[in-house]
């Protein structure tokens, strides 16, 4: 029988095009992930890097924990290439579970996929995660009730990046007169920010330039012509994959410093300024969880994961980077959803809807984070049903050549003034699509 299941499982993968090297067989007592994944195409090193560190994660706590409460987690992967097409079938593939494991939530790591599959999930009742990206209205839990911007929505990212260069500047209103560019990555998710900027910047007086980079981001050569007639003070890069290293490349030719650009959470790995050689140094950017392997939890999984030989990277020097962690912060916040919602609805696997419950009541404070192995990794965060993001705060890291260096503490983003905004669209989205949206104040509290 067991000779049976495993090649069972081998068909079945090979008939849905999912890369099945690292996924156990699934059976009716397990939690199933299903997971949209891409490891080949010009974002393949931030996607194995985040699935890398997801999935061992979840080995870890199968492996030290038995599970959660003893329910194991397994999951298989679908090759997207980044593409959305590929994103939406994968989606449809995977989103009933396997062999009666249901499925927790989705991950797609992608600003397209998710738009894609937004309505899907909403209609399916199964969670659509969008750690540090995705649309920003989706924080308004009460109309989208499935849609979880975790930490950080690109919102409050270019908040928080206008807050610490107000900082090096002397303070909000000394921004009056500064210079700008943003440089964006030409996709639904370069853009998602263009029109907060462009109320920040007649806010606090600065001058904005967007220009804009085509996918995937080879040719620059203009838009840093461009910057260089301009002199701006700053330059916000919001990249991904092959763009960042070539953006950081092509300044130096054209004398811009590498320690005024700033990058955002997609353009924040050793991955992206280490192809860039010495144009990189002193490079900028914000993250919201350091890389490094000196977390308990990292430890963890280092003794039962990649020590063991189950590690899922295939270049092992990449265990700790920031891609790798934030997949393992991704692991710790779906896991602990379902360590939640298992408290309210009984310990078994959880239904989508179930594990939503879940996600709207995670509570990480210190205290947590350090059972968990994770403070310092993780910032401190609180959902809700009015809030699904949660957090809203970065650091800023930058460069030396050869590894990151944390340069500040958290910086905030102004939530205050991004609430309204955030209210107004969403509101706006739920009169079109004519949702009713949750009274919060009806819902639950939080489990404890």
């Amino acid at each position: 029988m067991k000779f049976l299941g495993k090649h069972r499982w081998l068909l079945l993968a090979l008939g849905l095009g999912i890369a099945s090297v690292t996924a156990p067989v699934q059976a009716a007592d397990e939690q199933y992930f299903p997971l949209q994944s891409y490891r080949i195409g010009p974002y393949a090193a931030g996607g194995s890097g985040f699935f890398g560190g997801f999935i061992d994660y979840l080995q870890y706590v199968n492996a030290k924990e038995g599970g959660v409460n003893g329910v194991k987690f397994t999951w298989s992967e679908c090759e997207t290439e980044y593409v959305v097409e590929k994103g939406v079938e994968c989606y449809e593939r995977l989103k009933k579970g396997l062999n009666g494991a249901p499925a927790a939530a989705t991950n797609p790591l992608s600003v397209g996929i998710a738009y894609a599959t937004l309505e899907r999930s909403t209609a399916d009742k199964l969670p659509l995660i969008t750690i540090n990206h995705g649309r920003t209205d989706s924080t308004d839990g009460s109309v989208f009730p499935y849609a979880f911007p975790l930490q950080l929505n690109p919102y409050s990212e270019v908040s928080a990046i206008v807050n610490y260069i107000a900082s090096q500047s002397g303070g909000l209103d000394k921004l009056k007169g500064k210079k700008i560019v943003t440089l964006y990555h030409g996709s639904p998710y370069g853009k998602e920010t263009s029109p907060i900027l462009e109320l920040l910047a007649k806010k606090y007086g600065f001058e904005l330039t967007l220009l804009e980079v085509p996918h995937p981001g080879n040719e620059q050569q203009s838009q840093w012509l461009t910057i260089r007639r301009i002199k701006p003070d700053w330059v916000i890069l919001r990249g991904w994959g092959v763009m960042n290293p070539v953006a950081l490349k092509t300044a130096q030719k054209t004398g811009f410093p590498a320690n005024h650009i700033i990058g955002n959470i997609w353009s924040n790995s050793e991955d992206d300024a280490a192809p860039a050689g010495n144009a990189a140094k002193g490079f900028i950017s914000i993250t919201t969880h350091p890389s490094g392997t000196s977390f308990p939890v990292l430890q963890g999984i280092n003794q039962y994961v990649i020590k063991a030989g189950k590690g899922n990277l295939q270049d092992p020097k990449r265990f700790g980077n920031v891609y790798y962690n934030l997949g393992v912060v991704n692991g710790i916040l779906n896991v602990e959803a379902v360590r939640v919602a298992q408290a309210k609805f009984g310990k078994r696997p959880l239904t989508g809807e179930e594990v939503r419950w879940g996600f709207e009541n995670i509570k990480l404070d210190d205290k947590r984070l350090t059972e968990l192995g994770a403070l310092g990794l993780v910032q401190p965060l609180k959902l809700s049903c009015a809030d699904h993001e949660g957090g809203g705060a970065v650091r800023f890291q930058q460069w030396d050549g050869s590894k990151w260096n944390v340069i500040s503490e958290w910086v905030q983003a102004n939530r205050q003034l991004l609430r309204p905004i955030i209210e107004k669209s969403s509101h706006e989205y739920a009169k079109e699509k004519g949702i009713t949206p949750r009274d919060c104040s009806k819902e639950t509290v939080a489990a404890k």
